[in-house]
């Protein structure tokens, strides 16, 4: 099993944090790791990194034990923890990328390249002779990403990397992030409370909920894994106070004195063309648009679920 958790426990006091987490991650993959607060994430990250020993179970991380190997594996892994910085609080930015490049023992011309497509890609120029203690969150947060990937890793955990972020700069994180990952075939581990992260930036999402896994699929089929429905939103041109719709098709909504109709569906018993057709033996249609239900909702109702 050359990455992945079979079977991990942590016990604190008499409380499980985290209780038989299996998953496996490959080569190249993008995982949202999400849950939360005090749903395990933060400890299955720290045995990840080998900070805390599994009470039960085993933790293999590129094919390395994190505990007895954790000098080595910090060579092969970047790690931003959201509330743990890695960076040297009174010195200028720069010197921190100087120190870790000597501390990873990357050739003096192989850390220039590197950090000049990180200052480039994270837009880190403005502030990179600025004392890190004098940065703003979001800066910092840019400059710990930056000090995560400088030696360019196998494997990146990232814990809340776009926190203290503006929209603009959380873009342009997750865009770089996506691009390095692309050329260089990065394994990325992602948890965060911003479900936007995870809907850029991965591909497969597990759900934690009191110390175990309560969802393990594609992004891609999350949605219809939960049975939720999707939502069509039709203007008419015309009024009308009720639609005739399919079996399986409900009317959530009529707004705006009949011109509006908000219609749920399912997608795998009823198909847009369809619904649109039978709406439009009934009515003209001005308008339409499609929404799907909301990430941070569907991880709600798993919360829920497990309660």
């Amino acid at each position: 099993m050359p990455r992945g958790v079979r079977g991990a426990r942590r016990a604190q006091r008499i409380i499980r944090a985290v209780d038989d987490v299996s998953l496996r991650v490959d080569p190249g993959e993008a995982v949202g790791f999400v849950g939360a607060n005090g749903a395990g994430k933060s400890t299955t990250i720290k045995m990840m990194t080998g900070i805390l020993q599994p009470t039960a179970g085993h933790v293999r991380v590129l094919g390395r034990r994190p505990v007895p190997e954790r000098r080595r594996l910090s060579r092969e892994i970047g790690v931003v923890f959201g509330q743990r910085s890695q960076l040297w609080w009174d010195l200028p930015l720069r010197d921190s990328f100087r120190i870790l490049g000597a501390m990873h023992r990357l050739p003096e011309s192989a850390r220039t390249a590197r950090l000049s497509r990180l200052v480039e890609g994270l837009d880190l120029q403005d502030f990179l002779d600025r004392p890190v203690r004098q940065l703003s969150l979001g800066q910092r947060m840019r400059g710990e990403v930056a000090a995560a990937l400088l030696h360019s890793p196998r494997l990146v955990i990232l814990d809340e990397p776009t926190i203290g972020l503006d929209m603009i700069s959380k873009e342009g994180l997750r865009r770089f992030l996506r691009e390095d990952r692309e050329e260089r075939g990065t394994t990325l581990f992602l948890t965060t409370h911003d479900m936007s992260d995870v809907e850029r930036l991965c591909e497969r999402i597990v759900v934690v909920n009191s110390g175990t896994v309560a969802f393990d699929g594609p992004l891609a089929g999350f949605r219809e894994s939960l049975g939720a429905p999707r939502e069509l939103i039709i203007d008419l041109a015309e009024p009308q106070e009720r639609l005739t719709l399919p079996a399986g098709v409900s009317t959530l909504a009529v707004e705006a004195e009949g011109i509006r109709h908000r219609i749920a569906f399912h997608g795998s018993e009823m198909t847009v063309p369809r619904l649109l057709a039978a709406v439009g033996e009934q009515a003209e249609i001005a308008d339409l648009s499609l929404a799907e239900p909301a990430i941070e909702d569907l991880v709600r109702e798993i919360y829920a679920r497990g309660r």
